[in-house]
C-alpha cells in the first residue's frame, strides 16, 4: 500500500506540492544561470522536460529546503515559499514567489490528474533569461511555526539579508484557485530608485 493512501486531503495536496516546488525552484535556478548547465541533467515530470540538479550538494539543498516544510504545509502554516537572487554584494534582486492558500477544511479525494495538470502549466511559464550570482530559498510562515517537538522547525532560521525598503515592482507570472490549494507565482524586484540607491 502507497504511504499516499494513508494520507488526509492536505498531507497529499503538500506532497504534491512538495515535488512540484522541488522541480519549479530547479528550473528558476537552471534558467537563472546561477551554476553552469553541466551542473544539471534533464528528467520528465509532469509529462515536461525539466532539469534536475546532478551535484550533489545543489541537489541536497534544494530537497532538504523544500522538503523541510513539508509538516508546515501540510498544517497550512506557510503563506509563500520564495527564491530570492541576490548582487555580489548580497542585496536582493529578484523575488519569486509561491503564494499559497491550502484549504484546510477539504475532505474530498484528490483528483490527482486534474492537481498536477494545474500545476504542470506553472512549470511552462518558468523562463528566466538573465544569470544572477547568488540565491537562496525562503519559506513565510502565517505564524509561529510550532508542530510538537518537531526539529524541523530548527532547520528554518530567519534570514539576515537586506530587505528592500519600499514597495517592490511585481510581476504575475502564474495563478489558480481550485479546492483544495490556491497558487500565485509572481516575481518582485526593487523599484527603480531602490536598486540606484
Amino acid at each position: 500500500m502507497d504511504c499516499r493512501d494513508n494520507q488526509s486531503p492536505q498531507g497529499q495536496v503538500a506532497r504534491i506540492l512538495v515535488d512540484f516546488l522541488e522541480v519549479a525552484i530547479t528550473s528558476i535556478v537552471f534558467h537563472k544561470g546561477v551554476y553552469p548547465s553541466g551542473a544539471f541533467e534533464r528528467r520528465r515530470y509532469m509529462n515536461l522536460v525539466v532539469h534536475k540538479a546532478k551535484h550533489p550538494e545543489l541537489e541536497d539543498y534544494i530537497h532538504s529546503a523544500v522538503n523541510g516544510i513539508f509538516p508546515f504545509l501540510e498544517k497550512g502554516f506557510v503563506d509563500r515559499v520564495a527564491v530570492i537572487f541576490f548582487d555580489t554584494e548580497n542585496i536582493p534582486l529578484e523575488r519569486y514567489n509561491f503564494k499559497l492558500q491550502l484549504n484546510q477544511s477539504y475532505g474530498s479525494l484528490l483528483e490527482e490528474a486534474d492537481f498536477e495538470f494545474s500545476l504542470r502549466s506553472f512549470l511552462i511559464k518558468l523562463l528566466c533569461p538573465r544569470p544572477l550570482p547568488g540565491w537562496e530559498i525562503t519559506a513565510y510562515f502565517r505564524s509561529e511555526a510550532q508542530i510538537g517537538t518537531s526539529i524541523d522547525v530548527n532547520l528554518w532560521i530567519p534570514t539576515d539579508t537586506k530587505q528592500w525598503q519600499q514597495a517592490s515592482l511585481i510581476t504575475p507570472i502564474k495563478s489558480m484557485s481550485s479546492d483544495p490549494l490556491g497558487l500565485q507565482l509572481y516575481l518582485e524586484h526593487p523599484t527603480l530608485s531602490e536598486q540606484k540607491g
